[in-house]
């Protein structure tokens, strides 16, 4: 699984040519997420509310570029970084 952002001890990423609807995965310590681009939210498993919310608002910000990085993964062409959450 292609990592394309990594911050405050959380890792995104998102597989090759996966199902629909687009969303990525997040690993914090022993939790894992899978969350939707468009709205945020989490589609399966869990993150401590800070953490969710914290990745709510990157991907809020960033939200252009993980539908493009996610139409790429749907591609099997290479992901994109994104910048972490500043």
């Amino acid at each position: 699984m292609p990592e394309i952002s990594r911050f405050l001890g959380m890792v995104i990423a998102m597989f090759f040519a996966d199902h629909s609807p687009p969303h990525f995965h997040v690993r914090y310590g022993d939790r894992k997420a899978t969350v939707a681009i468009d709205p945020p939210g989490v589609l399966s498993g869990s993150l401590p509310p800070r953490v969710l919310g914290l990745v709510v608002e990157w991907a809020t910000l960033h939200r252009e570029e993980l539908q493009a990085d996610w139409d790429r993964a749907r591609a099997l062409s290479p992901l994109e970084p994104i910048a972490p959450l500043e």
